[in-house]
């Protein structure tokens, strides 16, 4: 089931790669922004979250903490997030619930793989509203980073 801008986000808790457990209800009063993607390590996703952490300030300056989600192992995650020099947090959606939940878990994806999550962004308000998504079908797509901008100015 597709999610529906203007609705409440489903909340959920998982772990970043320093082993802390994030839930989206924690969050309440700041605006987050979601990137699942599919896999650590691939060149779009490296591209895709590169282009974050070099614009973070455009994130910080909107008022946002930006979050990276992949069905990776925290552990993995982390050891992505260390070669990329990323300054935002990575979590471990392992069990594919958060990325069911979001509607972006592809059932079928390359090399047999089954269970993999879709690249896709979402932006949530403080009060833990929905206010944009991207759900993209090609992996090898970029989301717009420009629409997530523009959904947290006006969520400003």
């Amino acid at each position: 089931m597709s999610l529906i801008v203007g609705e409440k986000a489903p909340d959920f808790k998982l772990f970043n790669t320093e082993k802390k457990e994030i839930s989206l209800s924690e969050l309440k009063g700041k605006n987050v922004v979601l990137l699942f993607f599919p896999l650590a390590f691939t060149s779009t996703c490296t591209a895709e979250l590169c282009n974050i952490r070099d614009n973070y300030s455009i994130y910080n300056n909107l008022d946002a903490v930006v979050f990276g989600i992949s069905v990776d192992s925290l552990f993995s995650l982390g050891k992505f997030k260390a070669e990329q020099n990323l300054n935002f947090d990575l979590l471990s959606d392992f069990n594919k619930e958060v990325s069911k939940a979001y509607d972006c878990l592809y059932t079928q994806f390359g090399f047999g793989m089954m269970g993999v999550s879709k690249r896709a962004s979402f932006v949530i308000d403080k009060e833990g509203i929905l206010k944009h998504q991207e759900v993209l079908e090609k992996a090898g797509d970029l989301p717009n980073f420009e629409a997530i901008q523009s959904a947290l100015r006006s969520a400003k």
